[in-house]
């Protein structure tokens, strides 16, 4: 991935981990960093076959949806859905940075960012 696209990533994650610090609902530092990095557990689909893993992935990684629990959470007054959105998007972005996009079903290095068959090279 090019250098400008990991920059992009890099600011929009940092952009978010700050909006965290806001909505930090009073949680621990500790439960945050578990927090962070909850949204993997999309890959357990995989468990099941790669198109049932590209599915469950994708639905914890995808951006779109995470700025719409956000803004519904603003809509609707509840900073719990604001902070899940916020800490979706910044899981999202931070994967992003390291190379690892949205999947497609053939394979779970497969992804729309390219494969990730080329970043160990």
């Amino acid at each position: 991935m090019k250098n400008i696209l990991k920059i992009e990533e890099l600011a929009m994650t940092v952009i978010a981990i700050y909006l965290l610090s806001e909505y930090n609902q009073g949680l621990s530092l500790w439960l945050w960093i578990m927090l962070f990095f909850a949204p993997d557990i999309g890959m357990l689909g995989y468990l099941v076959n790669t198109k049932a893993g590209a599915f469950t992935y994708n639905l914890f990684h995808h951006k779109g949806l995470a700025i719409l629990l956000a803004v519904s959470g603003y809509y609707l007054d509840t900073d719990v859905l604001i902070t899940i959105g916020i800490l979706l998007f910044a899981h999202a972005s931070f994967d992003r940075i390291w190379g690892y996009g949205l999947k497609y079903a053939d394979s779970f290095k497969n992804t729309h960012l390219g494969s990730l068959e080329k970043l160990g090279q």
